[in-house]
């Protein structure tokens, strides 16, 4: 009986293997470390996406035509000749398949790419927000609350246009002290308003280099900012007090330069202890309206792209 090696069907891709769902995971893992922000996503989502996809793309190669021991009757049996040794080669079943996963890839690429693109990058283009000079600060008087109106980005224009509610909190350990609130609703962002008198005769536009005019208005706030919407209720420091909002209003970080009041950026507030210059702010990056920033329930909230 003479044994010869010969192949026992058609040839064969690769068997199916979890790889591709390794290196999808990692993809994802990567998309979503770029809307977030989170750099360290983005590495291990590279790492997987490497790993997965190396030992996907080795079993592809891999994994070609089997042979198999025949055995044959003696009688069958013929002359053995000598062989040159077996190169490495692939079969046309999968020299075809290799092709095909390469063009569905680049094919992939170019389809994905442009969409990934113009759903990440907007995350990261422009979301910074400029310096806004709001005028002397010897026209906030100490004690007092002082509605300030101006064009966060003169160049879109009126749909810029902001407004902050401004109280001089005087002077402490020798630097100014400034309240300065955000007149938006932080239940669903209605325009927050005064629970008392603007004095709207005695408002100024106070001129500011290289931009608009800021408008001032002085007002009387003792009673605190309700939301005409929904009812929504706060106190001079911006505590919620009644109604649907489910922390304090927003506020603007600032800086005094040349005697001028400066807005530099917003961010977002759990909660307020005390009051003026000493109160003890619980701050946080920035969010959208109705999302907790402390507490179990922020848990239960996605994670905000950067701004």
């Amino acid at each position: 009986m003479v044994e010869t090696k010969g192949p026992t069907g058609p040839p064969h891709g690769p068997a199916p293997s979890l790889w591709p769902l390794g290196f999808a995971i990692g993809l994802t893992v990567a998309l979503v470390g770029l809307v977030i922000g989170s750099w360290l996503s983005v590495a291990v989502g590279a790492v997987l996406m490497v790993a997965f996809g190396y030992v996907w793309v080795r079993d592809a190669m891999t994994g070609g035509e089997s042979t198999a021991v025949v055995a044959t009757p003696a009688s069958a049996a013929v002359a053995v000749v000598d062989e040159e040794p077996e190169t490495g080669t692939y079969g046309r079943g999968t020299f075809l398949g290799l092709t095909t996963l390469g063009l569905g890839g680049v094919i992939s690429g170019m389809v994905a790419l442009p969409v990934a693109g113009f759903a990440v990058l907007p995350a990261f283009v422009g979301q910074g927000t400029d310096d806004i000079d709001i005028g002397p600060i010897g026209d906030y008087p100490e004690g007092e609350f002082v509605v300030a109106t101006f064009l966060s980005d003169p160049e879109q224009g009126e749909v810029s246009r902001r407004t902050a509610y401004v109280r001089n909190n005087g002077v402490k350990e020798g630097l100014p002290s400034f309240t300065i609130l955000s007149n938006r609703c932080v239940h669903l962002g209605c325009p927050v308003q005064v629970n008392g008198l603007s004095l709207e005769d005695q408002k100024q536009l106070v001129e500011v280099e290289g931009g608009p005019s800021v408008e001032l208005t002085p007002t009387q706030a003792a009673s605190g900012f309700g939301c005409p919407c929904h009812g929504g209720q706060y106190d001079t420091e911006g505590n919620r007090t009644a109604g649907p909002p489910v922390r304090a209003l927003d506020r603007y970080r600032f800086a005094i330069r040349n005697g001028r009041l400066v807005l530099t950026e917003p961010y977002s507030v759990g909660e307020v202890d005390g009051a003026g210059a000493d109160a003890v702010i619980h701050a946080y990056d920035w969010v959208n309206p109705s999302v907790h920033v402390d507490g179990p329930e922020s848990i239960l909230y996605p994670l905000e792209p950067p701004h």
